[in-house]
């Protein structure tokens, strides 16, 4: 499944376009490479958002089509969150 999806479908992001803007933008990686938004993403896969000052880095555990709320918590395991204090 492609990543800009991936990250709509598991409820990372609230819209594919900003996973195809964080990709535009280099601010996207999977396994620590650069990926674009139609980079495929498959269960063991470690992805990794940059968001300003913030970074979210997160263990595919399951991909679907289609997920529930409920569902969409299984799809993913966090690894890591953290805020950089700069001034």
């Amino acid at each position: 499944m492609r990543i800009d999806k991936y990250l709509k479908v598991a409820r990372i992001l609230k819209k594919r376009t900003v996973g195809k803007e964080l990709a535009l933008n280099d601010r996207l990686l999977i396994n620590g490479r650069h990926a674009k938004a139609s980079s495929e993403v498959k269960p063991g896969d470690v992805i990794t958002i940059e968001f300003g000052h913030r970074t979210f880095k997160a263990r595919v555990l399951e991909v679907r089509d289609n997920a529930s709320k409920q569902d969409a918590l299984g799809m993913y395991e966090v690894i890591e969150e953290s805020k950089t204090n700069e001034v």
